[in-house]
């Protein structure tokens, strides 16, 4: 009895080491590139963590144009990586075309919803977490102007700008609030020169808080706003630590948690398709407050910010989510 249940013991582990031996994750970028500070950044982090914990090695691919990403996304299933996880809206044709192809590869798609049953789609109530942000950046004004810089002109991103405003406007009503966005193409995602430019045109009208969501092109005007001695509000990952007394706060978005919890599931054989929405209730966004931001937050803010943050999670307050229907309503 003992030796059959040693036996069990053995072959169970043997099981799990199999089990990881199949897990041969991969990760696609999108195309501001990996150290990026932020998007692709924290999708990168999650990686690592999983890497980490389980010693379990990924493979990854930064992209520079459209066709790369589809390339890419097909030679990692073709030679047997799974799954394959692809941050980016860019890539949703992509996976919808692979995906088909490789009906036995997991793969994930951040930031879109593809409807197969070998997808999983992870898409954030980014309009939640830029009210808050926005709630902070209106208090903080000390010009009652501030400003918002996107990066590619696209829905998702006016959707950040939406909810930014919107919270904004809760701090204070006749905030004026100043938006550009960088270009139309995937080069809008990094292009640092051109958020700069664009951060200081706001300054020069007076922004005094202005609120980056552009991949590393809000590494510009992370910079320029220091630079003037303005604040700015960072994205996706925390770059709090990037200019300390300066960026007021960042709307992180835990892109981590997508790559980290689809790695996590395939090893653990429980991953399975549809769509998971992570928001302020969830954690999945949120305002980031550490030692290099701290002394810029006030009591009378936070206590401001805590409060829309209940009340988004409680349904007292109803952020506008400009997916739904291209527009952005004024109070």
């Amino acid at each position: 009895m003992k030796k059959s249940f040693l036996t069990m013991l053995a072959l169970a582990a043997m099981s799990t080491t199999a089990l990881a031996a199949d897990i041969r994750p991969a990760l696609v970028y999108g195309t501001g590139g990996k150290f990026d500070k932020s998007f692709n950044e924290a999708a990168f982090a999650g990686a690592e963590k999983f890497k980490a914990e389980t010693g379990i090695d990924f493979r990854d691919f930064e992209p520079t144009g459209d066709t790369q990403g589809e390339q890419a996304i097909r030679n990692f299933a073709s030679r047997g990586f799974n799954p394959v996880v692809a941050v980016s809206f860019a890539w949703t044709s992509a996976i919808e075309k692979v995906a088909a192809e490789f009906p036995d590869t997991q793969f994930v798609i951040v930031d879109s919803v593809v409807d197969q049953p070998n997808v999983r789609s992870v898409v954030y109530a980014e309009h939640e977490g830029s009210y808050l942000v926005g709630v902070l950046a209106g208090m903080a004004s000390k010009t009652g102007k501030v400003g918002f810089v996107g990066g590619m002109d696209i829905p998702l991103i006016r959707k950040f700008a939406c909810g930014y405003e919107q919270g904004a406007r809760a701090a204070n009503a006749d905030i004026q609030v100043f938006q550009n966005m960088t270009g139309t193409t995937g080069a809008a995602w990094n292009d640092p020169v051109r958020g700069g430019e664009l951060t200081k045109s706001q300054i020069d009208q007076g922004a005094d808080v202005i609120y980056a969501a552009a991949g590393a092109t809000g590494l510009g005007v992370l910079q320029t706003a220091a630079d003037n001695g303005k604040l700015s509000i960072g994205v996706d990952s925390n770059q709090n630590h990037l200019h300390p007394g300066s960026v007021l706060t960042s709307m992180v978005k835990r892109v981590d948690l997508a790559v980290y919890n689809a790695y996590l599931d395939a090893r653990d054989d429980k991953f399975t398709g549809g769509t998971v929405a992570m928001g302020v209730k969830d954690d999945g966004v949120a305002y980031s407050v550490d030692d290099d931001n701290r002394a810029l937050i006030t009591d009378e803010m936070t206590a401001a910010v805590e409060k829309a943050k209940a009340d988004i999670i409680s349904g007292a307050i109803q952020v506008h989510d400009y997916m739904t229907d291209n527009s952005c309503p004024k109070p």
